[in-house]
C-alpha cells in the first residue's frame, strides 16, 4: 500500500502549537496549495490542507513559520472521526507531516537558517543564509568540480 503527500504552499494563519497530557509537542496548520489550472474566469483556485506535525518538528513549525510563510511538506493521509456537541459523527481527514521544508527565509532579520526538520527534529541544512542572500555552504568543497585535470580511476574502483 501506498499513502504519500507531497505539497507546497502558503500558510493560511500562523500554526497552533498545543501540547498532549504526556507532554509531547502537537502543531497543526493548513496549507493553501494552488491548483494547476483556472476556473471559467480565468481565476487560479486554491486547495485548503489540514496538517499536523508532532514533537520538535512542531515547535519548530510553531517558532519559525507564521501566515504567508511558503512551506513544502512531505507526510501521508489520514482519516480519523468524532462526536461533536450535537451527537453527530463528524470525519476529518488531515495530512501527518512527517518532514516540513521552510521554503523561504525567515522576514526581518539577518543570518536565519531555514531547511527541512524530519519528524525527529533534527535540521538538514544544505544552505546558509547571510544578510538575507542564499549563499552555499563553503564547508562542503565538491569533490567532483572540474579543475581541468584529468582523473585517475582505476579499473577495479567502477561498481561495474
Amino acid at each position: 500500500m501506498l499513502n504519500r503527500v507531497v505539497l507546497v504552499g502558503r500558510l493560511t494563519k500562523d500554526p497552533e502549537l498545543r501540547y498532549t497530557q504526556n507532554g509531547a509537542a502537537v502543531a497543526t496548520f493548513t496549507l493553501a496549495v494552488n491548483r494547476t489550472f483556472t476556473n471559467q474566469s480565468g481565476e487560479r483556485e486554491a486547495d485548503f490542507i489540514n496538517c499536523v506535525t508532532w514533537r520538535r518538528q512542531a515547535e519548530n513549525v510553531a517558532n519559525f513559520l507564521k501566515k504567508g510563510s511558503l512551506a513544502g511538506v512531505d507526510g501521508r493521509l489520514q482519516t480519523r472521526n468524532y462526536e461533536n456537541q450535537q451527537g453527530q459523527r463528524v470525519f476529518v481527514t488531515e495530512v501527518q507531516a512527517e518532514s516540513v521544508q521552510f521554503l523561504e527565509p525567515k522576514a526581518g532579520g539577518t543570518n536565519q537558517n531555514p531547511g527541512t526538520y524530519n519528524q525527529g527534529g533534527q535540521q538538514n541544512n544544505q544552505y546558509q543564509y547571510n544578510n538575507n542572500q542564499q549563499q552555499y555552504n563553503q564547508n562542503q568543497e565538491d569533490p567532483f568540480k572540474n579543475d581541468g585535470q584529468p582523473i585517475d580511476i582505476s579499473d577495479d574502483d567502477l561498481p561495474f
